[in-house]
């Protein structure tokens, strides 16, 4: 007999690590949905956000989240540089399928053999006020560590909606995503639009490391076990849509809790993949797709 208390528990942590999803996701939904761009190290850039907020709480005791925004434009930046060396070497000549994908291998290897070597293999924690506290609603537990990181990344899914879609710099990135000719037609450089584009979407990672390391600790490769999480949360809620992104980040936290509480975790993933290979069975553009 199921458990009313154990199911809405399952519920409400799937929903709020469903929002973290969301946040770890948006990256991807520009790099791979808009531009096309299949960016597999984008998780060891959340990684990497993870060891930077490690690293200032650790030191001069700041909060998580806050040095999660402070690394937004340093990040920014770390992706127009890594687009120009992408655009530069393979987008430009053609090459970008096969040996970008390698290029992407590479980046990740190279970021985690770095923090293996600077911070080796133990896992790293933060400490903040709302870390460890839980709020109880009945019989409902709500741990903050998943609350803050899912109200964060709601905020975060948000403030990317209105920025693609009520901004000229937003309107373009659609605009070069549909049809980067046109866009050249009325002169705009499709180029630096996808830079900027691409730097946005490694700018998600600093704050998504952040909400990494609040929800636990963290060690170099944890990125890996995002990378096919967050590419099937970007195909579920449809290429380059963010609040399909939203939509499928929830769908995915809700079904691996309660797959993980009813069944074991070690048929949570497997139970997500397989509901998104019905999803594009019957809705091969995905939730939100066009």
């Amino acid at each position: 007999m199921l458990s009313l208390d154990l199911l809405l528990n399952a519920i409400v942590a799937g929903i709020l690590l469903g929002g973290f999803y969301a946040a770890v996701s948006l990256g991807i939904s520009v790099a791979f949905g808009l531009l096309d761009i299949v960016n597999i190290a984008h998780p060891v850039f959340v990684v990497l956000g993870s060891y930077i907020a490690y690293a200032l709480n650790s030191a001069l005791g700041l909060d998580p989240l806050l040095t999660g925004l402070l690394g937004v434009p340093v990040f920014f930046a770390l992706g127009v540089v890594v687009y120009r060396l992408y655009y530069a070497s393979f987008e430009k000549t053609g090459e970008e399928s096969l040996r970008g994908l390698v290029f992407f291998f590479g980046l990740l290897f190279i970021i985690e053999v770095a923090l293996l070597l600077v911070y080796g293999v133990d896992y790293r924690m933060v400490e903040a006020a709302y870390i460890g506290d839980s709020l109880h609603i009945g019989s409902v537990g709500i741990a903050l560590r998943l609350l803050v990181p899912c109200l964060v990344g709601i905020g975060m899914t948000v403030a990317l909606y209105l920025v693609l879609s009520r901004t000229f710099w937003g309107r373009a990135i659609m605009a070069v995503s549909q049809d980067s000719q046109a866009l050249r037609l009325m002169g705009a450089n499709p180029v630096r639009i996808k830079t900027i584009a691409f730097g946005l979407s490694i700018a998600t990672a600093s704050l998504a490391g952040a909400l990494l390391i609040v929800i636990g600790p963290v060690e170099p490769s944890i990125g890996r076990e995002y990378i096919g999480r967050v590419f099937a949360i970007a195909v579920l809620g449809g290429m380059g849509s963010i609040g399909g992104t939203l939509a499928a980040g929830l769908i995915l936290g809700v079904v691996e809790t309660f797959t993980a509480t009813y069944y074991g975790p070690s048929w949570a993933l497997a139970v997500s993949f397989g509901i998104l290979l019905v999803v594009l069975a019957v809705r091969p553009a995905g939730l939100f797709g066009r």
